[in-house]
């Protein structure tokens, strides 16, 4: 288990060292275990002019799996695109080709009361959220900013997609919905934009190919409101780039908190990258506030996918459980009559959990 950590920014260090934590608990007597740490965003462009340094960068591509944090600083967006932290972990991706990602939205029982939605709507969830993720707005050429020829100053972004992109990632989503419940849903804007034309006619042909697979399409805005109304409808959802990260942030209040979302990104084979879905939440940064449990979970799907370890990745997820089964709570997911703790103490709390035999 050839592991490289990059914890990058703000909260990222904090979650990703009860992650940590968790891996040596269940893995560091394995044969091969090796865990490496590289720096990644404002950390490293501050000691090395780069955000990705290229030693990073080398480690990521020999590594069987990374376990990622989060980058990214306040005001990022006016830092140039080759400097930005944030925009580390888009070269990365792309470096590396990982073009899948997994995004599951599941609710654990102790949590249904925590979600804003009602109980009979979010009872028993269980959604994965498929994103294309290496093309789209976020990589698209040209993009840039210049000035009109009366003077007006515009800014600009290519949305684009290709056959082959929309294939690769249309393939995942139907192989993934025969592990599950042979529902695929896929979700565009066809009705105004002429990628996502393509990119319905694409995913419909694929279709064709699994036919033990029910395939449905939603414009995208009317997805999130059946994502809002009945969730439960869903079972892997796929969509591009863009609509993939709004729509599973969005996803994120059906379980309680964005911070109780693990994802994995993968390229051709095993693979993947590993990273809560939240951000680097810099307000609540080094006060102990921030939840861990999705940088957690991240590292239960890493020992699934990547290492084919089943029985550490259940191990990990029942100790969760169970961690919350005692009443134990970060701030984002209290509820009444519950423990309120910090994020090194409900590290503590699954750790415990592990030992009790989790």
């Amino acid at each position: 288990m050839k592991i490289l950590v990059l914890a990058g920014d703000g909260i990222g260090a904090e979650v990703t060292e009860q992650a940590v934590r968790v891996v040596q608990a269940v893995a560091g007597a394995e044969p091969g275990f090796e865990l490496a740490h590289a720096p990644i965003g404002a950390d490293a462009l501050e000691a090395y002019g780069d955000p990705l340094p290229a030693h990073t960068l080398a480690l990521a591509r020999k590594a069987e799996a990374i376990l990622f944090g989060s980058v990214g600083v306040p005001g990022d967006e006016e830092i140039p695109y080759e400097k930005r932290p944030g925009a580390s972990l888009l070269r990365l991706r792309k470096d590396l080709d990982l073009f899948a990602n997994f995004r599951p939205a599941f609710l654990f029982p102790e949590l249904i009361g925590a979600s804003t939605l009602k109980r009979e709507v979010v009872e028993g969830l269980d959604i994965m959220i498929l994103r294309e993720l290496t093309g789209d707005l976020y990589f698209g050429e040209p993009r840039g900013f210049d000035t009109t020829a009366d003077g007006v100053a515009r800014a600009f972004n290519t949305m684009v997609y290709t056959e082959p992109e929309i294939e690769r990632i249309a393939h995942v989503a139907f192989r993934l919905a025969r592990t599950r419940r042979r529902k695929v849903c896929s979700v565009d804007k066809a009705n105004v934009l002429e990628v996502m034309q393509l990119w319905r006619k694409v995913v419909a042909r694929v279709g064709e190919a699994y036919p033990d697979v029910e395939l449905t399409h939603q414009f995208v805005d009317a997805a999130v409101m059946q994502l809002m109304r009945a969730p439960k409808q869903f079972d892997v959802m796929v969509m591009g780039n863009v609509f993939g990260d709004i729509v599973s942030d969005a996803a994120a209040m059906l379980t309680g908190s964005i911070g109780m979302l693990p994802s994995a990104s993968f390229a051709l084979g095993r693979k993947g990258l590993y990273e809560p879905v939240h951000g680097t939440a810099p307000d609540i940064a080094g006060r102990n506030l921030a939840n861990p449990l999705a940088a957690i979970l991240s590292a239960a799907m890493m020992m699934r996918h990547s290492f084919d370890r089943a029985d550490l990745a259940d191990r990990i997820e029942r100790a969760v459980g169970q961690a919350l089964a005692s009443g134990y709570r970060t701030g984002d997911i209290m509820q009444p009559g519950m423990k309120q703790v910090g994020t090194r103490e409900m590290g503590d709390a699954v750790l415990e959990a592990l030992a009790a035999g989790g």
